[in-house]
């Protein structure tokens, strides 16, 4: 492989920008002078990436969100499929972003691109004909779940599971005493990890919700617990301290973070969770959590109509069970999250046996991700 090969990659969030730059780094210990451009975020440029855009305008949550931002997506869409049909990359990575994604990997396709897609579609949790749509756009599906290549083989796609790169950074045991030492919190105290997710739509929906729910512990249950709320950007740091002071919740000893979302569901007895990616690094630290969700009214009716799964968080997805609480949109008031978490906090056995569920999830997604996903798209190269 002498050559210097071109990689155009898309990644829509930060979820997909972490994957991606493990990825971009494993390439680039195979292939020195490999280039990379598309659209990408801070961990994909930091690896070299060009990103002609930033990766902030395809971050939309839910059908309204998107809807509203329709124009502007479509026409960087439009603008990104010109410029990579002019400049005929080796190879076109869509990083999860399906809506984003599939269309453009179909159209790459159509013209002699080679595509991979990078985080399998939720095929499993939706109905309806997407796998024919992906079996258009895609030359390889690189899947991060282990019930997902079943369903792609069975279609006739070709797809490689790689593993969840999760699973391979995050150690099997987090021992709460030293993160509570690390982070100078107290030992003896019920701590609740409290994460509203990364996105501003997201802490619009959530944010009131989750200040309430710290109050009600705090009046009723438990007057000594805290909180510890990791927050991904200096916008969703004032949303969240804009809910305290509106709620009039500055009595509430919540500890604010910069990130470091590990730290506080590893700090924590439980954890109150956004629905997505950390729903996953909560199980993979073994904490009982309750996972949580709103939507604008549209995108929920939506989701109900097209979802045939029970549940929609990835632990409970990936047991195949309800492992730990959901409580999703109109069931997502702050009495009842905040009775559910309390539940959990003083159900220790429970608390064991959530564990042991979770380690187990932890090995069959520990698969040194970064290098599988590598081979397989050095494959697609060659």
């Amino acid at each position: 492989m002498g050559r210097a090969f071109r990689i155009a990659m898309v990644a829509g969030e930060a979820s997909g920008d972490l994957l991606a730059s493990h990825l971009i780094e494993a390439l680039k210990k195979q292939l020195p002078d490999v280039i990379f451009y598309g659209i990408g975020g801070p961990k994909m440029q930091a690896q070299g990436m060009d990103s002609w855009w930033p990766m902030e305008k395809l971050s939309v949550m839910g059908y309204w969100d998107a809807l509203k931002h329709y124009r502007e997506i479509a026409g960087i869409r439009r603008q990104l499929k010109k410029r990579l049909l002019d400049l005929k990359p080796d190879l076109f990575i869509g990083v999860d972003a399906p809506d984003f994604n599939l269309g453009l990997e179909a159209d790459l396709k159509a013209a002699g691109i080679r595509t991979i897609h990078y985080v399998s579609p939720s095929i499993w949790a939706w109905r309806g004909g997407r796998i024919k749509k992906i079996a258009r756009a895609v030359h390889r599906v690189l899947a991060l779940f282990p019930m997902e290549p079943p369903l792609y083989e069975r279609a006739g796609i070709p797809v490689s599971y790689v593993g969840h790169p999760m699973a391979d950074i995050i150690p099997l045991e987090t021992r709460r005493e030293a993160v509570r030492e690390k982070l100078a919190l107290p030992r003896g105290v019920p701590i609740f990890g409290m994460l509203p997710g990364s996105r501003r739509g997201e802490l619009a929906m959530l944010a009131d919700t989750y200040v309430q729910t710290a109050k009600i512990i705090r009046e009723r249950y438990l007057p000594d617990a805290q909180f510890v709320v990791p927050l991904a950007t200096r916008e969703t740091r004032l949303q969240f301290e804009t809910a305290i002071y509106q709620q009039q919740a500055g009595d509430v000893p919540f500890r604010l973070l910069f990130g470091h979302a590990q730290d506080a569901l590893g700090a924590a007895d439980v954890s109150l969770v956004a629905s997505g990616t950390a729903t996953l690094e909560a199980a993979l630290i073994k904490r009982p959590m309750v996972i949580t969700y709103r939507l604008a009214k549209l995108s929920w009716w939506i989701m109900k109509r097209m979802a045939y799964l029970p549940y929609v968080g990835l632990p409970n997805v990936l047991a195949g069970r309800f492992v730990v609480p959901e409580l999703l949109q109109d069931d997502a008031t702050p009495e009842k999250l905040a009775e559910a978490l309390v539940k959990l906090y003083e159900d220790k056995d429970n608390a064991v046996a959530v564990a042991e569920t979770f380690t187990d999830i932890h090995l069959q997604l520990r698969q040194n991700n970064a290098e599988k996903a590598a081979r397989a798209v050095i494959e697609c190269l060659s």
